[in-house]
């Protein structure tokens, strides 16, 4: 296989995806919006020729999930790396982790928050129903963390449909700073609501 400057075609063509995925984050997480979220904002910001983009996306639908579903995937390994070691019998325990994971996840690059909660990103469609999804699994994974021999007033999808959304909410009003609390005040905040919700008797 031939090579240039020590890489391959391979090489250079990874290293080229890498850097429009960075930048494509970049663009789609900015604080004022994903206004230059297009072909050409993207290949500006990454310095490469557009048709550098075609080589490895199809379209600005398929990038943009492709740069969310790499970041789902940072959050899901993060979350169950800290599970590992908490018995499954800590209820409390077990959900204070899997928030707090989510939530210092996020503090620590606000790119990620704004990717996953921010309200400008609903002029993306694709991304827009990504959200849906995976905080849908991401909620489903707490509740499966519930005692299942407490059971809930309300059917179970109300409550997990609920919690998705007050979720998202509480994480996107703490961004903004409408919430002034500190990390771990969050965790404790949102920890206490989805136990009194999922492990009242």
């Amino acid at each position: 296989m031939r090579s240039y400057a020590g890489a391959t075609g391979v090489e250079r063509q990874a290293e080229r995806r890498e850097r429009l995925l960075a930048a494509g984050l970049e663009l789609l997480a900015s604080a004022d919006g994903p206004g230059e979220f297009t072909l050409r904002g993207i290949c500006r910001e990454a310095d490469l020729a557009p048709r550098y983009f075609y080589e490895s996306f199809d379209d600005l639908d398929e990038f943009a999930v492709t740069i969310y579903d790499d970041e789902i995937m940072a959050l899901t390994s993060v979350t169950l790396a800290a599970l590992e070691s908490i018995d499954r019998g800590d209820d409390e325990k077990r959900i204070r982790t899997s928030l707090g994971a989510l939530i210092h996840h996020i503090a620590a690059d606000l790119r990620r928050g704004r990717l996953l909660y921010s309200n400008e990103l609903a002029s993306v469609p694709a991304v827009a129903a990504r959200r849906r999804e995976s905080t849908r699994l991401f909620v489903g994974l707490l509740v499966d963390e519930s005692n299942p021999d407490s059971p809930l007033d309300a059917p179970s999808e109300v409550v997990t449909e609920m919690l998705v959304g007050g979720l998202a909410q509480a994480i996107r009003a703490w961004l903004d700073g409408d919430i002034s609390l500190s990390e771990e005040e969050l965790v404790d905040a949102c920890t206490q609501v989805f136990l009194d919700t999922l492990t009242r008797t």
